[in-house]
């Protein structure tokens, strides 16, 4: 069955980095794009970053451009998110999405 398994989160200062990962199962992974979104407290999940199957073209919510960088390796079947210049309006929980399924989230806090 398709699983989504993300990682990396954790409780960072503001202007500091963090790296997501997702390992991804039970799916032709290179088939597929993929995307993180994040959910703040009281707030709807929205779209953070996307990349296409091949890892050419990404794309990114304008609030995190510059800052923020996805990226997939298909032989490991993983998609990463490099996280920096974090603010606390970053802070939510970070999901994984590909193959329409979702994985479980890794919460992400910035705070002095």
């Amino acid at each position: 069955q398709v699983q989504l398994v993300e990682s990396g989160g954790g409780l960072v200062q503001p202007g500091g980095s963090l790296r997501l990962s997702c390992a991804a199962s039970g799916f032709t992974f290179s088939n597929y794009p993929m995307s993180w979104y994040r959910q703040a407290p009281g707030k709807e999940r929205e779209l953070v970053a996307t990349i296409t199957s091949s890892g050419a073209r990404t794309n990114y919510a304008d609030s995190v451009k510059g800052r923020f960088t996805i990226s997939r390796y298909n032989a490991e079947n993983t998609v990463d998110l490099q996280m920096n210049s974090l603010k606390p309006e970053d802070t939510a929980v970070y999901y994984c999405f590909g193959a329409l399924r979702w994985g479980q989230g890794t919460q992400v806090t910035v705070s002095s």
